[in-house]
């Protein structure tokens, strides 16, 4: 309240600082804010108190932005259910993760922006399961400094939001470099919003014939292919391309993810590990068994698959997809019938179409699409070249520009 009254009355004294000035906004667990605690949704942490400000806590606070407070997150980042939360449009179904707190939050109207990361997708599988938009920029392109670290090589952080506008404008506040982050980049800001609306037609957009639409619920990929006819009658040329190296982007995902979170954690999981919940633990010991020969080859992989995709996007400008396989599953759910004879455990389910822009560090937005026959949010996830957040924005301001899916919210109340 003292954060907002003071951006009032600046406000009001001819002192705005712009855009975020006021907004109420809120941070996910993973981020140091000054004097409070970092729980990181784990009683592992129980003791912690920021020293200062994340990064991005500090470029918020000095937009003038007002920090509600901290959103939850499945513990330490690694998973994508979030166990304490439910989905705002039916709590009996998981908001996603890790970020669902944020997804959540922004979702049911608590906030008009949360921040999130994202190692596998999580910054867009909440978002695409609670109808927003989620916005994941380049590997480097938004500082990590005072975020804790799930997977040093595969962690991204960015924002949750109401609208594609509304994600434009927070990455042009977030984007710069820090040298606090290794992974931070010395790239110079795009201008986000100047060409957010001047359409698409013309533009080059790639459709996989492989990988994202493999094993895929129907209604997903019937919402999903309709925006894609969206786009096509607003101009933009469909492409079909052929994903390379698919059956390698989940190994390289989980080969790098479990050992770089098993070295993260490696001093608390021998000091504390009766407090880590079974699920992360598991994972945390599992992650300290991959050889490193294992490691070596995920990132010698990684580098064929990234110079891959570089060719891809010398014969189009975005890949438009699902976002995730399918909506939000059931709290509690551990496996997805496919009706085919598979069953496949939820994790890798959400993960292996969202997998891809961190294996190559690529950005990619996640929006609502539509809805399931049960009025669960379906998303299309765009994702681009290097450093080229101007073009997938304006490719899903497009999109939503044509559409009100951005416009529903859950029942409150």
């Amino acid at each position: 309240m003292t954060a907002a009254q003071t951006a009032e009355a600046e406000i009001s004294g001819g002192e705005y600082r712009g855009e975020l000035h006021g907004v109420p906004i809120a941070v996910k667990d993973l981020y140091d804010i000054e004097g409070l605690p970092t729980m990181c949704g784990s009683a592992v942490r129980h003791d912690h108190v920021a020293e200062r400000d994340s990064a991005c806590v500090s470029i918020l606070k000095s937009a003038g932005a007002t920090i509600l407070g901290k959103t939850q997150t499945h513990e330490f980042a690694f998973g994508i259910t979030t166990p304490t939360t439910g989905n705002p449009w039916n709590t009996e179904h998981i908001p996603g993760g890790s970020s669902g707190g944020s997804g959540a939050s922004v979702a049911s109207r608590g906030c008009f922006m949360a921040m999130g990361s994202d190692t596998g997708g999580s910054i867009r599988i909440p978002a695409a399961v609670c109808g927003i938009v989620g916005l994941k920029p380049t590997f480097g392109r938004v500082s990590r400094f005072g975020v804790a670290s799930l997977s040093w090589s595969l962690d991204h952080v960015g924002p949750l939001t109401r609208s594609v506008r509304d994600a434009a404008i927070c990455l042009k506040w977030l984007t710069g470099f820090d040298p606090r982050d290794p992974g931070s980049v010395d790239e110079p800001a795009g201008d986000y919003l100047s060409a957010i609306d001047e359409g698409i037609n013309g533009l080059r957009v790639g459709v996989p014939e492989n990988y994202f639409f493999d094993q895929v619920d129907g209604e997903v990929d019937k919402a999903v292919r309709a925006a894609i006819e969206q786009l096509q009658a607003q101009g933009a040329d469909i492409k079909q391309v052929k994903i390379p190296l698919a059956d390698q982007i989940m190994a390289v995902e989980f080969a790098l993810c479990m050992p770089e979170a098993s070295a993260y954690h490696r001093k608390m999981l021998r000091e504390r590990a009766d407090l880590f919940t079974d699920d992360v633990r598991v994972f945390l010991e599992a992650g300290e068994f991959v050889p490193a020969t294992d490691y070596i080859n995920a990132l010698r992989v990684r580098q064929q698959i990234k110079q891959a995709w570089q060719e891809i996007y010398k014969d189009v400008d975005v890949i438009v997809a699902p976002t995730v396989a399918l909506p939000a599953v059931r709290r509690g759910q551990e496996t997805i019938d496919w009706g085919d004879g598979n069953e496949e455990p939820v994790t890798p389910a959400f993960v292996r179409l969202t997998a891809p822009a961190n294996v190559t560090g690529l950005p990619s937005i996640a929006l609502p699409c539509g809805f399931s026959g049960n009025g669960l949010p379906i998303s299309l996830q765009i994702t681009g070249r290097p450093f080229d957040e101007a073009r997938i924005l304006r490719v899903a301001q497009a999109y939503q520009s044509a559409t009100d899916w951005h416009t529903k919210s859950p029942p409150l109340g």
